[in-house]
């Protein structure tokens, strides 16, 4: 041992501290080794028996967390102790999520009288899917045009603020919420499990997605980019009382078990609390893809030429009542909120399609907006819905058209001959309306049409009365003709 002797005297102390501390470790070795003296669980709880590491820090393992999120929606019985809780739903219902602040005093004094924003994400659980996420997407959108996987219940909220679904991501919805009020936020998921499984033999086993909420504060851009809190939990989505189904068929299954066996899964508990988790990546991808729907083009619809018909005319474009559609995009939504005087509600409104506000509800529009605005905004937004008294089906006939189609041997025309109609809308069901409706397809002034006449029997021609007009069956058709006026520079037409 004389090389010991050639230690400085830090490592001498520092070596002699070693050998006592390993001594006192042996000091207790064979003493009290009885049945409690060590308990397995501890043992396996060690991180080096954990099948898999937490993403998470050691040092935030005990930590209080900033906020705590809570669904109310039990957890399953069938779980086994140490697995993650599982939770079902039904598809459309509305759950509630409780966002509380779990503050302690002084803690995060910036974000203190301001507000926070979450975003609430629906994704997959299974890694495997994940990877493959924008495409399972992009597959539900097709199948389901103008749904979305996650949607806010806003009446039933309480204490959010700017609530917003960006049109491009159907699983995620997002809002600004103050911390110190009490908040709860209701959501629905419209997404079932099953959809996104392969068909197997004996049926289809559906997959468990994750609610995850992140939350963040301002920074100095007054911009909500700065991280401040995750957390997840898994669910199932059921079609409706399909939830309530498997709870009770688990908690059957539970009871049937052994009470030894029952020991190795954790209780149904009536919420569930979402762990902490690492935040979620942002979305590098934006859909470009259409989205099935209406087209919103017009056909152009000439007079035909022949008769004496204004050949001079340029290809109008029909105009027709300013309808929000399903198909608008937001920059379109915005465009259709200022023209009908709603520009106070465009920032609100900055993401939403036309599909997005046409689901809005008259009580989320009026939380959204207010009584007065509320009430008009709906009136303007559902004003599309409403069936008109009476709609005919109109179609230009062309002199080309009757100079070349084929005929039969009894003088008809070929039953291959197409032609393309066109919807009229009425509403006070009077011959002046007609005039102007028939003006704007011809992209003339109602001025210019001086009669309208129906052919009736022997090809007699009737002038068209408000009566006549009103005893119109709904849906029916009519070929247009048009014939100069030699008296004026106007125009009969004739609905054949």
């Amino acid at each position: 041992m004389a090389w010991a002797l050639k230690l400085p005297l830090t490592d001498e102390v520092i070596e002699s501290g070693l050998v006592q501390d390993f001594d006192a470790s042996l000091s207790g070795i064979g003493q009290e080794l009885g049945a409690g003296a060590y308990s397995m669980s501890d043992v396996l709880a060690l991180p080096i028996f954990k099948q898999e590491e937490s993403n998470l820090p050691p040092e935030t393992e005990n930590k209080i967390l900033p906020f705590q999120y809570v669904l109310c929606a039990p957890t399953s019985p069938a779980i086994k102790l140490h697995d993650e809780t599982l939770t079902y739903l039904n598809q459309g219902q509305s759950y509630e999520i409780r966002m509380l602040d779990n503050r302690k005093i002084g803690e995060l004094p910036e974000i203190t009288g301001k507000m926070v924003k979450s975003i609430i994400r629906v994704v997959f659980h299974d890694r495997r899917l994940q990877y493959t996420e924008h495409q399972q997407l992009e597959g539900w959108r097709w199948n389901r045009p103008g749904d979305r996987i996650l949607d806010l219940d806003i009446p039933m909220s309480v204490g959010i603020i700017d609530p917003r679904a960006n049109p491009t991501q159907l699983n995620t919805v997002e809002f600004l919420w103050d911390p110190s009020k009490r908040t709860s936020v209701f959501i629905q998921v419209h997404c079932i499990s099953t959809e996104f499984t392969m068909r197997k033999h004996g049926g289809e086993k559906g997959v468990p997605f994750r609610i995850q909420i992140d939350t963040f504060k301002e920074n100095e851009s007054e911009e909500y980019t700065e991280h401040l809190h995750s957390a997840s939990c898994q669910v199932k989505v059921f079609k409706p009382k399909g939830a309530d189904r498997k709870q009770k068929t688990d908690r059957e299954k539970m009871e049937k078990r052994a009470p030894q066996e029952k020991e190795k899964y954790q209780p149904s508990y009536e919420t569930t609390i979402l762990t902490e988790c690492s935040p979620w990546p942002e979305v590098t991808y934006v859909s470009n893809s259409p989205s099935p729907g209406f087209n919103s083009t017009h056909n152009s619809f000439p007079v035909a030429e022949g008769n004496g018909s204004p050949s001079h005319q340029p290809e109008p474009v029909v105009q027709v009542a300013d309808n929000l559609l399903p198909t608008a995009t937001p920059q379109d939504a915005q465009q259709w909120l200022h023209r009908n005087r709603f520009s106070p509600f465009c920032r609100l409104f900055t993401n939403f399609s036309g599909a997005d506000l046409l689901k809005l509800t008259r009580e989320d529009v009026i939380q959204i907006c207010g009584p007065a605005d509320g009430i008009r905004l709906f009136n303007a937004l559902k004003g599309r819905l409403v069936r008109p008294r009476l709609t005919i089906y109109v179609c230009q006939e062309s002199q080309q058209a009757r100079d070349h189609q084929p005929k039969h041997e009894n003088g008809d025309a070929a039953a291959s001959t197409f032609f393309v109609y066109h919807a009229i809308y009425l509403e006070e069901l009077t011959a002046t309306e007609l005039t102007e409706k028939l003006a704007q397809l011809f992209n003339i002034s109602p001025r210019q049409i001086n009669q309208i006449f129906k052919q009736g029997p022997t090809g007699i021609h009737v002038l068209i009365s408000d009566e006549m007009i009103q005893n119109f069956q709904d849906e029916v058709c009519f070929v247009l003709d048009t014939m100069k006026d030699n008296t004026s520079d106007g125009y009969h037409i004739i609905l054949k």
